[in-house]
């Protein structure tokens, strides 16, 4: 299973990059075909890695909502990094609340009723 969360991890870096990449590595006059079409090749890359990623999960006993609130979690975690180095952005405490949010989500989907 830590295979899956690892290719987990490594498609939300490409899914970050693919959704928010274009507005640091292409120019800002780019017309948006280029941005998409940047965009949509970095995506296939985290497609490869995000569908072995949720089969592993699921063959592990893994319920669709529990995968998808485990994915949010890594998209902030690896987001914030994201946000700070590459954009130079400052972190801010409202990260870290939104940070306990979702590990309150994450509680309730991995709970036994």
């Amino acid at each position: 299973m830590s295979s899956a969360l690892l290719l987990l991890v490594i498609a939300n870096c490409f899914m970050t990059l693919a959704w928010y990449g274009h507005l640091k590595f292409l120019p800002h006059d780019a017309p948006l075909w280029q941005a998409i079409l940047f965009s949509w090749v970095i995506a296939l890359f985290e497609y490869s890695l995000m569908i072995p990623a949720t089969r592993l999960l699921a063959q592990h006993g893994w319920a669709v909502g529990q995968m998808k609130i485990t994915q949010e979690v890594v998209t902030l975690l690896v987001f914030v990094p994201f946000m700070i180095f590459l954009f130079k952005q400052p972190f801010k405490l409202d990260y870290l609340w939104a940070a306990l949010c979702l590990c309150g989500c994450v509680y309730f989907v991995f709970r036994t009723p």
